[in-house]
């Protein structure tokens, strides 16, 4: 095993593009897995979430993965979140387990606490109960329960990341531009990166632990207190600072 070895799945997709560039700049290795090829990465497997095989071939000598991949919002819940949020989760972490992969960074979502969000109080604390916001977060709530039960069952390190929204489109900037609250747990994509760098190089005291990514902002919506203790990140864009990315500007 390579200990210096990341795999980044779903590496073609906004947050991981930006968590590859991010490592890469650090001089760690990388190896992508998605469905089509990553621009400006070598190292790549492709390949979709619900074919165990190709999960599997992907986790080989990987020290630390880092898992995005998944439907990204409420969806048809038979055809797309089981296959992909519940089944690929099931083939993420077996598949980690048995190639030895030390560490899983995985991303969660805001999502989960929606209710405790806007019901309060703020911050949202990593203790507090879930809320989730629909099918697409209820299956978040399996991952982080999936994640606990390998940390404990397995002694792997798992790390829960609860994202702040790191737009996708054209159209999802100016959802944000446009409320509030949306500008409070936005996340840039150039932050994204930092992130999930500081997760990968950090020495986690825990074999599990739940964490929030966002940027800053101008009133503190999630906990990022605990982020900075565990993972020592710190955000460095606020609103609107990095959607030029998102835009094609850059």
């Amino acid at each position: 095993m390579s200990r210096d070895l990341v795999l980044v799945t779903g590496s073609s997709g906004r947050i991981g593009r930006a968590v590859v560039r991010e490592l890469q700049t650090r001089d760690i290795r990388v190896r992508g897995f998605d469905r089509v090829p990553t621009p400006g990465l070598q190292e790549m497997v492709t390949g979709t979430l619900t074919n165990e095989a190709e999960v599997a071939r992907a986790m080989q000598g990987v020290h630390t993965a880092i898992h995005l991949a998944a439907t990204p919002d409420d969806a048809d819940f038979l055809r797309e979140i089981v296959p992909n949020n519940i089944v690929g989760v099931h083939h993420i972490f077996e598949q980690a387990q048995q190639a030895g992969v030390k560490r899983m960074i995985a991303a969660s979502s805001g999502q989960v606490v929606w209710y405790q969000r806007m019901r309060g109080p703020l911050p949202v604390g990593v203790d507090v109960q879930p809320t989730p916001r629909y099918w697409y977060a209820a299956a978040k709530v399996f991952l982080e329960a999936a994640g606990r039960a390998f940390a404990e069952k397995h002694g792997m390190e798992v790390l829960m990341v609860r994202l702040g929204w790191c737009p996708r489109t054209p159209e999802q900037v100016e959802e944000i531009r446009a409320t509030d609250w949306a500008q409070d747990v936005y996340l840039s994509p150039n932050d994204a990166g930092r992130f999930f760098a500081c997760a990968v190089e950090a020495a986690l005291p825990e074999k599990y632990a739940v964490v929030y990514a966002a940027s800053k902002s101008r009133r503190a919506t999630y906990d990022l207190e605990t982020t900075r203790r565990l993972v020592g990140y710190e955000p460095s864009e606020t609103w609107p600072q990095g959607i030029e990315i998102v835009l094609g500007q850059r």
